[in-house]
């Protein structure tokens, strides 16, 4: 780490992209931006940056606040970053969540694997 981290690398190690190959693609599609202006995977990133990624339809951001390389569990990738995404965002994303999806009571659609086969042997019965 000369003076910084590749921007790719480092959003795949403090878990904002699922993979290297994903943050990338981010990056190359003008989603990510570091103190406003569209990077490339390959720019530097430097503790202080300011780093905003557009996950359609949200955009979140994040302070830099350490630099490393290697992926790391979830509870230490946090001390790597900041997370400045405004409340704003954060209630568009519960909000979408909520009328998106709903909760079904168990048994209440398809039969599970375990019924099916239970069907299977009624019907099966002289």
């Amino acid at each position: 780490m000369k003076n910084g981290v590749r921007a790719d690398k480092w959003l795949w190690a403090v878990r904002i992209c699922k993979t290297r190959n994903l943050a990338a693609e981010y990056c190359r599609g003008g989603k990510v931006t570091i103190d406003g202006e569209p990077v490339k995977p390959s720019r530097l990133i430097k503790p202080g940056d300011l780093i905003q990624v557009r996950k359609s339809p949200y955009t979140f951001s994040y302070r830099v606040t350490g630099l490393i390389e290697k992926r790391v569990s979830a509870s230490a990738a946090t001390s790597y970053v900041e997370n400045l995404t405004p409340r704003e965002e954060l209630d568009k994303i519960k909000t979408m969540q909520e009328s998106a999806f709903y909760l079904r009571d168990r048994g209440s659609g398809r039969p599970t694997k375990k019924e099916r086969r239970l069907l299977d042997q009624l019907d099966q019965t002289p």
